[in-house]
């Protein structure tokens, strides 16, 4: 005697399912678009430097420069490659006549 068993077939999603599963996702969609500018929003607003351009002289150099601008109990080196990110330097050699841009003395 062979005994079979009997298996039923119904649909593994049924209207019930996706409609849940949909709610869920646009419930954490909304939530990501609510939430997600206030993550960005204090990082970029913080970063925000005024700055000064300033003409090279004859004999000057990046660490003449940078050293007028640091103050004291501040590296010189930390100034330099200030300098150098703001404006996009790959080296620290200068010209005499070029303008750079350096941050903005408190006045």
């Amino acid at each position: 005697m062979t005994v079979r068993r009997v298996v039923s077939v119904r649909p593994l999603h049924s209207a019930v399912g996706r409609a849940r599963r949909v709610t869920f996702v646009l419930v954490v969609l909304a939530l990501i678009a609510l939430l997600a500018p206030r993550a960005f929003a204090g990082s970029e607003a913080t970063d925000v430097m005024a700055f000064d351009t300033y003409t090279v002289a004859q004999g000057e150099s990046l660490w003449s420069i940078a050293a007028a601008l640091t103050g004291p109990g501040e590296d010189v080196h930390d100034t330099i490659s200030q300098l150098q990110t703001l404006n996009a330097m790959g080296d620290s050699s200068l010209r005499a006549g070029e303008q750079i841009y350096i941050p903005a003395l408190e006045r």
